[in-house]
């Protein structure tokens, strides 16, 4: 089962982990990497193109000429995925790297008949390595709770940058515009509530703890935008409740 993983990049150029994904395109020739620049001022193009020029069988870069939010790359990714692929099995992952592409990779090899959406989940554990800054795990507490009462399904960690759809699921989750450049994630919840009902989508939903993730210090994710979330999440609560 082909692996496609889309990885959103604005602006990476100076804190991009090439060395980080030349060896895992060396060490898995099965997984193919989609980069979409999302209309980066710097040079991740030619980072991107570099990497590309390695591996050319794996790698492919889309060029975004405006940004449009990590929302609009990976869906631009996705959907393009869908119609020059034959992966079976779409993953997105934050440029970075804070979840490695192992660790998608191991959590991509659950997908089956059965487990058809599976998601990584930051909780801290006796035998795995999380990382965050106290602030933002005490505002990622508060906006799960939030996002879980408004799913009305019980949800560790809609926000993690690492999920896993079969195939089929991709086009239901991704066709439509978000309306969020970043609660884009719980969106895809959404949307696979409405097209299963709750219960079946929890049947085929996995949430997977991770090994290991580390919070980067330059993140895209400004502390200023948790003012702004709570309007993004109800948007999009209303457009949805229906």
């Amino acid at each position: 089962m082909p692996l496609s993983i889309i990885i959103p990049c604005y602006n990476e150029a100076n804190r991009f982990p090439s060395e980080r994904y030349l060896a895992f395109l060396k060490a898995t020739p099965e997984v193919s990497l989609v980069f979409v620049d999302d209309g980066s001022s710097d040079t991740t193009a030619d980072v991107l193109n570099k990497i590309a020029t390695a591996f050319p069988q794996q790698v492919t870069v889309l060029v975004l000429t405006q940004n449009q939010g990590k929302a609009g790359a990976v869906r631009h990714g996705m959907l393009w995925g869908l119609k020059e692929t034959s992966a079976n099995r779409f993953a997105y992952l934050d440029a970075d790297l804070s979840t490695s592409l192992e660790e998608c990779q191991r959590l991509a090899e659950g997908i089956d008949d059965h487990y058809r959406f599976i998601f990584g989940s930051r909780i801290l554990k006796t035998d795995n390595q999380i990382e965050r800054k106290w602030y933002r795990f005490l505002i990622g507490r508060v906006v799960a709770t939030a996002i879980s009462t408004l799913l009305g399904i019980s949800v560790y960690d809609t926000q993690c940058g690492c999920k896993i759809l079969q195939r089929e699921l991709v086009e239901l989750a991704f066709k439509d515009d978000f309306s969020s450049r970043w609660l884009f994630d719980v969106e895809i919840f959404f949307r696979l509530i409405r097209a299963f009902g709750k219960e079946e989508m929890i049947a085929f939903s996995k949430e997977v703890p991770l090994d290991q993730w580390i919070d980067t210090e330059d993140s895209r994710v400004k502390f200023t935008y948790m003012f702004r979330l709570w309007v993004d999440l109800a948007t999009i609560y209303f457009r949805y409740r229906s």
